[in-house]
This record gives structure tokens, sequence and C-alpha cells, in this order.
């Protein structure tokens, strides 16, 4: 909103004070946002560049100024400190629903492939009527393909079936990776963390990276991140803020539907991570329970920014165009 400054000026004293507005001395909401917007788009540029350093600069420049990035980091997060399973229970919080997601629609998918390709095979066999020795060659080479599958692209192809598949035929799953994928780009931005792109789909990431071993998903400026790992000491800041990355697509699962089925390799890196820093069992369950909890209290807040920036990514918009949504739909007391 636009700063409007008055000057007080002294009439006849026939007339009322008055309070005339000066138009020489308005600073216009609209300039302000087309400026902030500028900025935005050329985050994107240099986002697309790949030079990350440069966007992040740009980010930081307008952080916290008015008129510019308010939301940037300024997450208002609750005291660290160990919290029990008892006092996340109190907060409607239950962890065996979060922390252990099982993906239940695309299992389902994978055992109905798996029945119509046994269904198949037996019409196959029948209506062509092949011979012992020619199911067994077929049968190996099925499984050579598998196996190629697995091992040279990680399970890429059979992922990228299954995902397309789920994508086309069930509302539910689409709808769930797009909220999870914005739970980690809106608690990513909160918390100081630069989303640099995202996709929704397996196919999607195969055309944008080329590539069948990359999974759909949100990725980050993590280069300050990466550095402190390679370093061998890791603050607790930066620590606080991934591990809420982290957790955040299976949280907003659970809000929204009571229950998570993706992000289970979020979690398993979370874990390999706190295991690589040392941690002891008992102080990654702090970590963990500490950032579940911040997490969940942070989407609740903000579940209105991140219902606009689903729509947002669901439509394809920018790193920059949702960063503006963010934006546009937090208010100032709820950072």
């Amino acid at each position: 909103m636009g700063t409007l400054i008055y000057n007080n000026l002294c009439l006849l004293s026939s007339r009322p004070r008055v309070k005339v507005l000066s138009l020489s001395r308005i600073e216009s909401s609209s300039e302000v946002e087309v400026s902030k917007r500028r900025v935005l788009k050329q985050v994107d540029e240099e986002l697309s560049k790949g030079d990350e350093r440069a966007a992040l600069a740009l980010v930081k420049d307008l952080q916290g100024k008015p008129g510019g990035l308010r939301c940037f980091g300024a997450a208002r997060q609750i005291p660290q400190r160990l919290y029990t399973l008892d006092e996340l229970k109190l907060n409607g919080i239950e962890t065996r629903s979060l922390l252990s997601p099982v993906d239940e629609t695309l299992g389902s998918i994978e055992r109905n492939l798996q029945l119509a390709a046994i269904a198949g095979g037996v019409s196959a066999w029948n209506v062509f009527s092949f011979n012992p020795q020619q199911i067994l060659y077929l049968s190996l080479a099925l499984l050579f393909l598998w196996t190629v599958d697995s091992v040279s692209y990680n399970g890429g192809v059979g992922s990228l079936v299954l995902d397309t598949i789920g994508h086309t035929f069930s509302q539910k799953y689409h709808n769930r990776v797009i909220q999870h994928e914005a739970g980690h780009f809106l608690i990513a931005y909160l918390v100081g963390i630069l989303p640099k792109g995202y996709t929704l789909t397996s196919l999607e990431a195969l055309k944008k990276e080329g590539s069948l071993n990359v999974q759909a998903g949100t990725a980050f400026v993590d280069f300050e991140f990466l550095e402190e790992v390679n370093s061998g000491k890791v603050s607790a800041t930066t620590l606080n803020r991934f591990s809420c990355i982290a957790l955040a697509g299976v949280a907003t699962e659970y809000l929204l539907y009571g229950y998570a089925e993706g992000g289970l390799a979020d979690i398993n890196k979370l874990d390999a991570l706190l295991q690589g820093l040392g941690f002891t069992q008992k102080k990654a369950d702090s970590q963990v329970r500490w950032s579940l909890l911040n997490t969940v209290l942070l989407l609740r807040r903000h579940k209105g920014a991140r219902a606009k920036l689903a729509e947002a990514m669901t439509m394809g918009k920018s790193v920059g165009s949702c960063i503006d949504i963010i934006e546009d739909n937090i208010d100032d007391t709820d950072i």
C-alpha cells in the first residue's frame, strides 16, 4: 500500500482546517509493485541462466525492505527445545501418520498393472499359441529390461510410468503432489531458502532435466548449505532450515488429508543427514520433533498462501511469480 504524505495548511479562520494531499510526494503503491516484480523477473532470468548466487543476491537485497520481500526468511518460529510426543499430540500431530508415509495410490496402481500384465500374458499365450520356450524367452527379456531400469536408471522408467498413470487417472494423487510441493516451496521461502525451480510430474522432470534419474520435486538454491556440509560444520540455523523444508511436504499432506503418502525420500534424506552429522538418536528425535511442530504451525498459519501458491504451481508459474503470490497473501501480522 502506498505511503501518502499530507501537508497541513493554515487557511482563513472562517473555514475549517483541512488536510491537503501533496501529490508531488506520493509514493505510489503501483510503482513499488512494478519495481518488486521487475526484480523478481530478474531473479527468474538469473535462475534460468543457472546463476544462483546472483538470484539470491537480488532477493536478499529486497529482503525486509518497505515494498520489498517482507516474507523471505521472516517466518515466526517456535523456540527450539526438546518437545515430547505428548506436546505434539496436544497440537494435533500424530507422528505415525507423518513420518512413515506409504504411497497407497501408486502401490494400488502398480498392483493393478502387474495383474493386467499377467492377464495380458495369459491372453497372448492363448491367442498366439506361444510354446513354453517362447514364454521363457519373453519372461527373460522383461526381466532384463527391469534389471536395466533398476541398475542404470535407479527405477526411473518404472517410476515415470507409474507417476504418469497416477497423474492421468487419479485426481487425488495429482492434487496431493501439487500440495506437497507447494508445502516445500512455501516453507523454504519463509525460512530463508530460495526455491530455484519445481516440477510436478516425472514426465515434466524428464523434459526439463533430460534424465530418468531425476524425479519430480522442488529444487533450492543450496550452495551455502553445501559449502557448510563440505566444511564439516553445519550451523544450527542451516540445519533447522533444511529440516523444516524436508518435512514440509509430509506435513502439508497430513494437514490436508490426515496422513501422508509421499515424502519417504525426504525423510530418509533427513535421517541420513542427521546420522552423517553424528547425531545420537535422542538428539535426532529432538531435531525432528521441533522441525515437525514448527513446520506444521507455519503451514497452519499460512494455509491461505499455500493454497494460492498451489494454484500458481498448477499453472506452471515461474519462481518469481510464485514468490509474488506468497508476498501478496501473507499479512504483516502473520510474520
